[in-house]
């Protein structure tokens, strides 16, 4: 499966709440491995009714208990997601590991905290959680239990360096921290036993990827993650996909547009406002949400790439 057909994107941006009401008929769930378990979340924007389940979320058992990956962007998300694992297996969740911090992956997390659960994300995720907790409860009270509170914000206790391994009992996760990229604090999570990898919001499909860390950053991650043996790739956001190479590809794609097309405006003086229109233009018809995620990108590699 490749980026959305131009017509379908076009419907889809133009009747967003059609979308919604077509797929929010329960808590969708698929196994796609052998206690692999993924929610597919719906390709909408932040600011419409739904946004809360817009990230792919999910979880892993072992014989000894259960990971859980992102827990969507609320807590009534967070609880349903919480219910989901109740239904197909009675083994305790022992860590909900989270791939960033961006709202729409760790706002559920309120509906795992008890004793003997561990939250796990990359070394930077602490403090990245700690400068967006006023933002979120602002921007974000309505998708928090009421009355809505910086406490219900939870930043993992456990901290990824580098690589941290995981064993659920007879299944090891191995936990990856990312220098900046989709963010400062990115993390993937491979599952060795069913070759899965988690990239997080380090590989989008059919939804344009967002930036908020550094274009340069986020090319360099994905030579590497080329290279990895998966054989199963949970994106952030879109499909599922076992050809990890090609999503990679078509991502790529967008990202050296954009830095290639910025530093082509930065070489010109031109204004941002004919940038952002101009930029990677071509990519606009193979991506869903362009005019409400493509202008954010623009802003952000210029800041990073006007002083190359």
């Amino acid at each position: 499966m490749g980026a959305a057909k131009p017509h379908i994107a076009i419907w889809l941006l133009a009747c967003p709440m059609a979308f919604a009401a077509d797929l929010r008929s329960g808590f969708n769930l698929r196994e796609p491995s052998p206690k692999v378990f993924v929610h597919l979340g719906r390709q909408l924007a932040l600011d419409v009714p739904g946004h809360d389940d817009i990230a792919n979320i999910g979880f892993i058992v072992g014989e000894k208990c259960v990971a859980v990956i992102d827990t969507g962007g609320s807590s009534t998300i967070g609880r349903e997601l919480r219910a989901a694992i109740g239904k197909h297996t009675p083994l305790p969740v022992c860590y909900v590991i989270n791939t960033h911090v961006h709202v729409d992956h760790v706002l559920g997390n309120g509906a795992f905290k008890s004793d003997g659960v561990s939250f796990v994300g990359n070394a930077l995720l602490r403090e990245a959680i700690g400068r967006s907790r006023e933002f979120f409860v602002k921007e974000y009270a309505g998708d928090m239990d009421s009355p809505p509170g910086a406490e219900q914000v939870i930043a993992p206790d456990r901290l990824v360096e580098h690589e941290l391994t995981l064993d659920l009992g007879q299944r090891k996760l191995v936990l990856r921290a990312w220098p900046m990229a989709h963010t400062d604090c990115d993390l993937t999570v491979y599952d060795a036993k069913s070759g899965t990898l988690w990239t997080g919001d380090l590989l989008f499909r059919e939804r344009l990827p967002a930036l908020d860390g550094s274009v340069k950053g986020w090319l360099s991650v994905l030579d590497e993650l080329k290279r990895m043996k998966v054989e199963l790739a949970v994106p952030g956001h879109g499909p599922l996909t076992r050809d990890l190479a090609s999503a990679i590809a078509s991502e790529r794609r967008y990202l050296e547009a954009l830095a290639d097309g910025v530093r082509d405006e930065l070489a010109q003086s031109k204004p941002l406002d004919d940038a952002i229109e101009h930029v990677a233009a071509a990519e606009k018809l193979h991506w869903m949400l362009w005019d409400k995620v493509h202008p954010h990108n623009v802003v952000r590699a210029y800041e990073e790439l006007e002083w190359e």
